[in-house]
């Protein structure tokens, strides 16, 4: 059964791939029965965040967010999304379905957490009457009830709980340096040995703002899980799906062939690689220039920007400034220029070599004279026709 930890936690040194397998390895052990999905609620927890994951998952294609809503997936049930926003109740309304969650009323449910959680411990007292950074409606008394008593309460019983967003996984921009709430991401507040009812960790799928079709792909994906039609989603040892999040963006970026060659971009607008001006790319996990950003179109690089690093555990700090070339270039690129000029040039004289018919490099055969011969013997033919079987300008 799932455990959760309702104290901030020291998140200590990051799981290892070794660690990722075990994990892996014992989620089957850890799952309860396949559930039965008809349809499942999904309750909307808004941490510390700009709403930019929301509008991204409304932007989602394949499937739509709309196809889900509405139970139009074949093999997937019909969410019933409770959102601070989006849901259709409001009020009471609103809160009554989260408090029947909370009370086991309402199994089976999901929790989707976006934004950074958090530190409610700061503020002297147990209740958020003392004070509070976030909360979501009012208790019996009318007290406001605070965005963590939510978590605490829903995840341990949630079939699955998903941080969208570099906020909700990492704690993100409002836990820079410097930040008053000591915000935090969702695993480092419920734990790494949290665990959902199916035994799965909380699953992270990171972005500012995220792709929306790499959540809702990772929703899916965890729907067919939970009703023993599909396979357990595989994960890398920091709760990933790593079929969206195992490669850089380097390796997929269209910019990629310029850094091997070792042309570089010296201003913005250029079609050639941008690391030299502050791209992070060959060392961020994330499947933008692939996927692209909505239906296809648009991601940072593929319109001429460059990655700086908004999926991964070290951003912002780490990654600023933005407008800085990052440290290991100096390295990497100077080396890439070494080399690329050798190979550039190598690759020009093939070009040169393979733009050209081979009977345009070839001297005539006696097949090839005598056909000409035959060609040219009578009075009324032009003895310059056939003459130059070449490119114009290279008879013999």
């Amino acid at each position: 059964m799932s455990t959760t930890d309702n104290s901030q936690v020291d998140a200590g040194d990051p799981p290892d791939e070794a660690a990722a397998t075990t994990q892996r390895d014992t989620v089957e052990e850890d799952r309860e029965e396949s559930v039965e999905l008809d349809v499942l609620d999904v309750f909307w927890l808004a941490g510390e965040g700009c709403d930019g994951c929301s509008i991204s998952v409304l932007g989602a294609t394949n499937p739509g967010i709309e196809d889900l809503l509405s139970g139009s997936v074949p093999h997937l049930p019909t969410l019933d999304l409770h959102h601070p926003v989006l849901a259709f109740e409001w009020g009471d309304d609103y809160m009554e379905v989260l408090q029947e969650a909370a009370n086991g009323e309402r199994d089976p449910y999901a929790v989707v957490v976006e934004g950074s959680v958090p530190n409610e411990r700061l503020i002297a007292g147990d209740s958020a009457e003392d004070g509070y950074w976030i909360a979501l409606g009012e208790d019996e008394d009318g007290n406001p009830m605070r965005m963590v008593d939510w978590l605490d309460r829903l995840a341990p019983g949630a079939v699955v709980t998903i941080a969208i967003g570099t906020c909700a996984t990492w704690g993100g921009v409002p836990a820079a340096k410097g930040n008053a709430t000591d915000a935090m991401g969702t695993m480092d507040y419920l734990g790494r040995d949290y665990r959902s009812v199916l035994g799965l960790p909380v699953v992270n799928v990171p972005g500012c703002a995220p792709v929306g079709d790499n959540f809702v792909e990772t929703v899916a994906h965890l729907l067919l899980y939970a009703q023993d039609i599909g396979p357990l989603p595989e994960l890398d040892e920091l709760g990933r799906p790593k079929w969206l999040f195992g490669e850089t963006v380097h390796r997929n970026c269209e910019r990629g062939s310029y850094y091997e060659e070792g042309v570089f971009a010296e201003e913005y607008g250029s079609e050639k690689c941008l690391v030299e001006l502050g791209c992070w790319g060959p060392v961020v996990k994330c499947n933008m220039p692939s996927r692209r950003n909505l239906d296809g179109v648009g991601g940072c690089m593929n319109v001429g920007g460059k990655c700086i690093g908004c999926t991964m555990p070290g951003f912002p700090d780490k990654f600023t400034p933005y407008f800085k070339r990052p440290p290991g270039t100096l390295i990497s690129s100077s080396g890439s220029k070494l080399l690329g000029s050798v190979v550039r040039r190598l690759r020009q004289i093939t070009i040169e070599n393979q733009d050209r018919e081979v009977r345009w490099d070839e001297s005539p055969g006696l097949e090839e004279r005598a056909y000409q011969w035959l060609l040219k013997r009578g009075s009324n033919y032009d003895t310059g026709r056939g003459a130059d079987r070449g490119p114009k300008g290279e008879a013999d």
